[in-house]
């Protein structure tokens, strides 16, 4: 549940607010106890940074409600397109909102998914690539990926058929993961180094359940995992993600909101690593919202952003901030 009046609690200087920004990474959704639309989007983008592209990625929203079960998903791309187009129109500014679409198709269907993505492509022009969440863990205090995904589904005989489908139209994969399954994530893409895969917030650390306290040793698995998956020269990193309640951090459930400089403190180390491993050129700030909207305002994350690059060089910037993430999404 997004809690605006609990986020109005705190307000910082805009930094470099003239630096253009493409996201990533944000969802679209209308449910009855949180309601994420185009408004809420541009009351977000225009809270002082300079946002002039987006990248929608799947979240189970605006499925068609009839037809075949494997095409409903389309209905999402169908919805989110007709919203990039009434930004492409210019009555909403300057930013150019869902100038790339990140849908859901089953890959389990194999080979036949290829139908699913075709229909994607048709649905909109803005078409660029499919999520399907693998995150899976045995705890059942750790809820698994909203696709229902099975262990070791990366591996399966079956996805990867539907997983070979995505190359020949030159769709990227984003991987949505726990990490203990990071390094099924370098096993796939070793095995389709044609595809480009994206690997969404850090290969999601946790730091909940059977994984509370015990962020020293997670992080120091992570680092060897990351660092062995960045050796894949078709995966790229979304720096983000990270405030989630099932990072651990408890940002949500305090009495007032993070600052920017209560993120840094929290999450850079992460966002140092992913750098370090894969380089600018491979790595894009992304918000994430709604759902980091739990723990802090559109305004303090980018703020955070920020500071942890305050020393990168111009180009570096420029990269992780727009540039990385323009390319890839081929925008």
């Amino acid at each position: 549940m997004i809690r605006n009046e609990w986020l109005e609690q705190i307000h910082e200087p805009i930094l470099e607010p003239d630096r253009p920004i493409c996201d990533p990474h944000h969802h679209l959704w209308d449910h009855a106890e949180s309601r994420y639309l185009l408004d809420e989007l541009l009351a977000d983008t225009r809270s002082g940074h300079n946002v002039v592209s987006t990248v929608f990625v799947e979240c189970s929203a605006m499925f068609r409600a009839d037809g075949p079960a494997p095409l409903r998903p389309v209905g999402e791309t169908e919805f989110v397109n007709g919203v990039a187009a009434m930004t492409a129109s210019g009555g909403y500014g300057e930013i150019r909102a869902c100038a790339g679409i990140v849908g859901f198709a089953d890959l389990n269907l194999g080979r036949r998914v290829g139908e699913v993505l075709d229909a994607h492509v048709r649905a909109s022009p803005r078409f660029r690539g499919i999520r399907h969440a693998a995150g899976w863990d045995a705890s059942d205090e750790v809820r698994n990926s909203h696709s229902q995904p099975f262990r070791g589904m990366l591996s399966d005989e079956r996805f990867r058929e539907g997983f070979a489908e995505l190359g020949p139209r030159e769709l990227s994969f984003d991987a949505w993961l726990y990490h203990p399954q990071i390094h099924e994530l370098t096993e796939l893409a070793r095995a389709f180094p044609g595809t480009t895969i994206v690997l969404d917030h850090f290969g999601g650390p946790l730091g909940i359940g059977p994984y509370e306290g015990k962020r020293e040793a997670i992080f120091a698995q992570w680092r060897r995992d990351v660092a062995e998956l960045a050796r894949c020269d078709n995966v790229f990193a979304k720096l983000g993600g990270l405030v989630m309640p099932i990072n651990g951090f408890g940002f949500h459930g305090r009495a007032r909101p993070a600052t920017s400089d209560e993120i840094v403190e929290a999450t850079s180390a992460y966002h140092r690593h992913a750098i370090e491993s894969f380089g600018p050129d491979r790595c894009m700030f992304e918000s994430n919202f709604p759902v980091d909207k739990q723990s802090c305002s559109y305004a303090i994350l980018w703020n955070a952003f920020k500071k942890m690059v305050a020393n990168a060089s111009e180009a570096e910037k420029s990269a992780l901030f727009h540039d990385t993430a323009v390319r890839v999404y081929r925008l």
